[in-house]
């Protein structure tokens, strides 16, 4: 019988040696849609490339996406091109290939370059970069070769081949070469070129000007803006004799070569990329995901399904029910933790959703002006499914707080207040000295403004008048988040990290130890753990448990790190980057009482027996590591199933001890395992209730 338990003993420990399963973020099932850059068409595949969603592929013309990521090294998609099996795409960083419909990518350089235009003709493969100027490859990119003598101008935005001719459009006009970029040769100047396209000899270039005609291989060009009511031009795209323009205000179509335009829908969209394979005719956006036309545009269909590249800018929670407001998409609600999304934007005439708040079965959302879009705020009493405007039109609504039965709202025009549920607005900017108002915060009788500028501000009437409380917070001024914990707050700078005062802003303490990145966009509380949401490299998401004396990392399985909003709802962290939708977290994975006991540093690798053993329900465990690891400590019960996840992050050198609650769990014998880089640690634990 011993012999017996020493053998299954020695398979559960064998077990625990196979690589469990990772705890990190997950992407939620939406919201839908976002901003398209590029497309490109392969027989019945189309792609498109996302601002921060990476590429996406529809075998059904739009009716649904597939992510297809892997192995791409950026997710900021700018180009994509198509030469026989291979598909291309240019990043922020680089170029990867892939040879099996994008279901997976490798890097083929130009990692230092943005990718803004890719182009094939027959064997040579080109890239119009930021500042770069043209690369030219004849190897699919496993080298590259610049090619810009005669190019005046090394910002490339558009290329274009054309039989033996390519084109490149740049910021100072659109250059020839006959000879595969040996050299370049320009007529006369246009500027900002930011699309080209071809129509038998007739070239056609879109810029911040509207859209000029060549006939003459861009010798000489004219202006051919005759109907078109918004000339910023980002793409062009032919179907015959049809022309098609992208604007940032709609479609227009043009059947005589831009003599005369006429505006055929998606007046309140950007449209960055359009694509016409066989007789459809796609439009993607700068928020709103991929739209269809069958018809040339007379009327569109939004064909978003599975397309999750949405850029979250704000959240707000009611219950069960989880709000997101999008950056061109519109709003978006979860009542199953992100398992499924709806869309009910009935009244929401603009899908630029800076902010929301609740108050009671009310819930308000801030929009961002321009363009045609109706801005200011939105009033809906049934979660989202239909909304009414309430005001505040001519302005960008960034933040809303409520305050009893006060409403504000930060604007770049200042703070105003409803108390009738937006009804009626007044300015209460008494005080200010600035009127860029992009945060606010309730904490009791105390409304606080985060400004663009000039710091934090504090209103102890409603608004009535301000005073500045910035002592402490040096020159960091650009105030993008506020967060109230108990009697604490906290401010998010954008440079200079996270700032707390203990005294309603009296004075300020930058607590910034383990914040790689000071760039901070989002703050989110959960009892005594605080998180903020990062921009750009080294950040992402980190954690505080001690009120922002230290940071820990928290980004394992975020495929974007720029986090523009976080919140809480129920047991889990939700995060909305810059791209890619709502992921999610459970907090019992980030949050897990962990302490760095001492100052000392360690002179070995150490897990020691957890103490009390037997326990019931918590147990404290305790390790020590001697370099900076990534750690992970997870617990397994006796079939070898990994049970919980007490830490996966980044430490330190140090001595740490991190509480299980074995509350929810059942009686017997568990093991926890610590891996640190190469030292890898099992022991015996036993719950007894």
């Amino acid at each position: 019988m011993q012999t017996l338990r020493s053998i299954f003993l020695a398979c559960v420990l064998m077990m625990l040696h196979i690589s469990p399963l990772n705890a990190q973020w997950i992407q939620t099932n939406g919201p839908y849609g976002g901003a398209i850059s590029c497309f490109a068409a392969s027989g019945t595949n189309l792609f498109a490339g996302t601002y921060g969603g990476g590429v996406f592929l529809s075998t059904n013309n739009g009716t649904n996406w597939t992510a297809v990521n892997s192995g791409l090294t950026n997710t900021d998609v700018r180009s994509l091109a198509v030469s026989g099996t291979n598909i291309f795409a240019g990043l922020f960083g680089g170029v990867c290939l892939s040879t099996d419909n994008g279901t997976s990518w490798t890097a083929v350089g130009l990692t230092s370059q943005i990718v803004y235009a890719l182009a094939v003709s027959g064997t040579n493969l080109f890239a119009g970069t930021f500042s770069g100027g043209i690369f030219l490859s004849t190897n699919n990119g496993t080298s590259w070769t610049a090619v810009n003598s005669g190019l005046p101008n090394t910002t490339v935005r558009s290329l274009l081949v054309s039989g033996t001719n390519l084109f490149a459009g740049t910021d100072v006009g659109v250059f020839l070469s006959t000879n595969n970029g040996t050299s370049w040769t320009g007529g006369a100047p246009i500027y900002n070129v930011l699309a080209l396209a071809v129509s038998g000899t007739n070239l056609f270039a879109g810029t911040y000007g509207g859209v000029f005609l060549s006939t003459n291989n861009g010798t000489s060009w004219t202006a051919v803006n005759s109907g078109l009511t918004n000339t910023t031009v980002p793409s062009l795209a032919v179907s015959g004799t049809n022309l098609f323009a992208g604007t940032a205000g709609g479609v227009f179509l043009s059947t005589n070569n831009g003599t005369s335009w006429t505006a055929v829908g998606l007046t309140s969209e950007v449209i960055d990329a359009l694509a016409v394979p066989g007789t459809n005719l796609f439009a993607g956006t700068g928020g709103g995901g991929v739209f269809l036309s069958t018809n040339n545009g007379t009327s569109w269909t939004a064909v978003n399904s599975g397309l999750i590249s949405t850029s979250v800018r704000s959240f707000a929670v009611s219950g069960t029910n989880l709000f997101a407001g999008t950056f061109g998409s519109g709003f978006f609600l979860s009542t199953n933790n992100g398992t499924s999304w709806t869309a009910d934007n009935s009244g929401l005439t603009n899908a630029y959703v800076l902010a929301l708040a609740v108050s009671g079965t009310n819930l308000f959302a801030g929009t961002m002006s321009g363009g045609t879009m109706g801005d200011g705020v939105f009033l809906s009493t049934n979660n989202g499914t239909s909304w009414t405007a309430s005001g505040l039109t001519s302005t960008s609504v960034n933040a809303l707080a409520v305050l009893g039965t006060n409403l504000f709202a930060g604007t770049y025009d200042g703070v105003f207040l409803s108390t009738n549920n937006g009804t009626s607005w007044t300015e209460v900017n008494s005080g200010l000295t600035s009127t860029s108002v992009v945060a606010l915060a309730v904490s009791g009788t105390n409304l606080f403004a985060g400004t663009l500028s000039a710091g934090v501000f504090l209103s102890t009437n409603n608004g009535t008048s301000w005073t500045e409380v910035n002592t402490g917070l040096m020159s960091y001024y650009n105030i993008y988040a506020l967060a109230v914990s108990g009697t604490n707050l906290f401010a998010g700078t954008y440079g200079g990290g996270v700032f707390l005062s203990t005294n309603n802003g009296t004075s300020w303490t930058a607590v910034n130890s383990g914040l790689t990145n000071t760039l901070v966009r989002s703050l989110a509380v959960s009892g005594t753990n605080l998180f903020a949401g990062t921009v750009g490299s080294g950040g992402g998401v980190f954690l505080s448990t001690n009120n922002g004396t230290s940071w820990t990392l928290v980004n394992s399985g975020l495929t974007n790190i720029s986090i523009y909003a976080l919140a809480v709802s129920g047991t889990n962290l939700f995060a909305g980057p810059d791209g890619g939708g709502v992921w999610r977290r459970p907090l019992s994975e980030i949050i897990t009482s962990i302490h760095n006991t001492s100052s000392e540093l360690p002179s070995e690798f150490l897990l020691r027996q957890n103490y009390p053993n037997p326990f019931n329900p918590t147990t404290t465990i305790k390790f020590q590591i001697t370099i900076s690891k990534f750690v992970k400590l997870s617990v397994f019960d006796m079939l070898g199933y990994e049970v919980a996840t007490l830490m996966n992050e980044q430490l330190k050198p140090g001595m740490y001890e991190v509480e299980w609650d074995g509350k929810g769990y059942s009686s017997g014998t568990y093991y926890y395992k610590l891996f640190a880089g190469d030292y890898v640690e099992t022991k015996k634990m036993i719950l007894m209730k």
